[in-house]
């Protein structure tokens, strides 16, 4: 499978709670870092998803915001993941942003040249990779 989306985490769902209409799903990946993504229940169905089950999530590297000071900060965003920048690739207008988590995982960021500035993003500065479990697209392999 050939994807634009920058990130692509391999995991088994670790819980599955379902709603009326929705499900969250949480994904847990061979490193230990924890996905939340919320589906439908029609995609829950349709994938066969369950508890054990091993899945793919992807994100866009623009679904993904940057925060470098979370102290005392509290987000409705489900995936806080915190790393160390370990490349930071400058534009004219937006920039892509690494981060390795410690568990070996990266996630990719695309955001604007003037968010990294105002963030103090440099290579070794300790970032936090937020994703809306909105974002956390689910895929199972064939």
């Amino acid at each position: 499978m050939k994807i634009s989306a920058r990130n692509s985490f391999e995991g088994t769902i670790s819980a599955l709670s379902s709603g009326p209409v929705s499900a969250e799903v949480e994904i847990s990946t061979a490193g230990g870092d924890k996905l939340v993504a919320t589906i439908t229940q029609g995609s829950v169905q349709t994938l066969g998803l369950a508890v054990g089950k091993p899945v793919v999530a992807l994100v866009k590297a623009s679904n993904v915001m940057v925060m470098t000071d979370g102290s005392g900060v509290k987000l409705s965003a489900r995936n806080c993941l915190t790393g160390t920048v370990k490349k930071l690739a400058q534009g004219p207008v937006s920039a892509e942003v690494i981060i390795a988590l410690p568990g070996g995982a990266e996630i990719f960021a695309s955001i604007t040249r003037d968010a990294t500035t105002e963030l103090g993003i440099k290579e070794g500065v300790a970032a936090t990779a937020v994703i809306k479990a909105s974002s956390v697209i689910i895929g199972v392999k064939n």
